[in-house]
């Protein structure tokens, strides 16, 4: 599903349930476009109340999985001047209530907000490897979050 910022991909995730538990595919190669594939995968936890971000990438796109245990809020702003969507901005809600993948494109600024009352998992495999092979590259990010001056806050 395509959103309301060129080239952001937005897709729901459906769970295979079954009396073992479940499972839910990620991603499929054959369901991403080339340059978004990944080049690595990690997982992180977020505390209740926690925010990542606002932060963007030159380079690298990422490719979020959000499905819980907790549910969190997904801000998006496009920062690329050439860009159809330039300047737009969404926000949405994904999580144990509506398990998403969703691919960033370099130039999109974004950040998330646990919003629930448990600690929440994000996975990531982003089409860049962190600091590049070996680790031996710059960091491909622009932490607008440092800035108390960065136009890119978040609201509710």
């Amino acid at each position: 599903m395509k959103s309301e910022i060129d080239g952001v991909i937005i897709k729901r995730l459906t769970s295979q349930k079954d009396e073992r538990g479940w499972l839910i595919e990620l991603f499929r190669s054959d369901e991403i476009p080339p340059e978004f594939r990944p080049e690595m995968a990690y997982m992180s936890l977020s505390h209740a109340g926690v925010v990542r971000g606002p932060h963007e990438h030159v380079h690298q796109a990422d490719l979020f999985c959000f499905l819980g245990p907790s549910d969190f809020k997904i801000y998006l702003w496009d920062n690329r001047s050439g860009s159809a969507s330039h300047g737009r901005k969404i926000v949405f809600e994904a999580g144990q209530k509506n398990p998403s993948l969703l691919i960033i494109p370099p130039g999109i600024v974004h950040a998330y907000k646990n919003i629930g009352e448990c600690d929440g998992l994000v996975f990531n495999a982003p089409n860049r490897l962190f600091k590049g092979p070996g680790r031996s590259d710059a960091i491909d990010e622009i932490r607008h979050e440092e800035n108390p001056n960065s136009p890119f806050k978040l609201t509710d």
